[in-house]
């Protein structure tokens, strides 16, 4: 994990062991001086020992320590250019807060999510996601609830571009569409946590049909993930009246539209031809400017 540490540790902080947790506990509190700090003094700071932090660091896909503390003073460095506010961040919105505070802690909080989630993004998996959608039969996108909302905006926008693509909200009939995969075509789920029954059962569906799995998803070691071959993960943090898994929409949204574009760049001369086709028999329902 190159980038979007803090974003990830907070995300998947509640699932660590206890020990792992104080580690990530006290480097939440005050990056910046975690990011001083040496292992020994964080271990003792943490109630922990060195070889815990090291642990906890290898848990995030870091050699060591030393590689931490290099992304996290990045990292700081990076919000304190940017003007983000960790305090804004996690402000709380009350039932009394003005309106005008109200929204400029959500577009701090949310311009936050998607700076985060374009920092963890694995480039190299982007590429290789858009070229499996590219050259598959059919691909097959999945989600419950708000996620499946998501995965049908990318249906829906892979279409205009004459991809042959299905969406499925319906656990019985993504599971059936799942069955009918093949090797050379594409599932790809969409989970905040990655621990949906329907979601991870049509996954196991294609996977062993197989076609090429991709997972979408806050927690790298969730069981969708697991099942993946290919895996994009997104950050999210919970706001007042916006529990995790709605807040990570619009990283979803961010991760999709990326691989969208990715497709789109594949496909130029077809994708222009489409939107061209596409406008023109929709000109007709807009209505003329006065």
């Amino acid at each position: 994990m190159t980038g979007g540490a803090l974003g990830r540790i907070e995300t998947e902080l509640p699932h660590l062991p206890n020990a792992l947790r104080r580690v990530g506990e006290l480097i939440l509190a005050d990056p910046a001086e975690a990011a001083r700090s040496t292992i020994v003094t964080l271990a003792e700071r943490s109630g922990t020992s060195a070889a815990t932090v090291t642990r906890f660091c290898r848990a995030f896909g870091f050699a060591g320590y030393s590689e931490l503390r290099v992304v996290l003073a990045t990292e700081n460095g990076r919000a304190a250019q940017a003007g983000w506010g960790v305090g804004v961040l996690g402000q709380a919105i009350g039932p009394g807060d003005p309106l005008d505070a109200v929204v400029q802690t959500m577009a701090a909080a949310d311009a936050r999510l998607i700076q985060e989630t374009a920092a963890q993004l694995d480039l190299g998996v982007i590429a290789k996601v858009a070229d499996a959608i590219v050259a598959a039969g059919r691909v097959l996108l999945f989600g419950m609830s708000t996620s499946g909302e998501v995965a049908g905006m990318l249906s829906g926008r892979l279409r205009r571009i004459r991809v042959p693509c299905w969406s499925y909200r319906d656990p019985h009939q993504a599971l059936a569409d799942a069955a009918l995969l093949g090797e050379g075509d594409v599932a790809l789920g969409v989970s905040h946590q990655g621990r949906t029954r329907e979601v991870l059962e049509t996954m196991a569906e294609a996977a062993g049909r197989g076609a090429t799995t991709v997972a979408v998803t806050s927690f790298a070691r969730s069981p969708l993930a697991e099942l993946a071959e290919l895996v994009l993960t997104t950050a999210s943090r919970e706001t007042a009246f916006r529990p995790a898994g709605l807040a990570a929409v619009h990283s979803q949204l961010f991760v999709l539209d990326a691989v969208y574009v990715a497709v789109a760049q594949r496909t130029y001369e077809r994708a222009t031809d489409a939107f061209d086709r596409t406008i023109k028999a929709l000109d007709s329902h807009r209505v003329e400017r006065n």
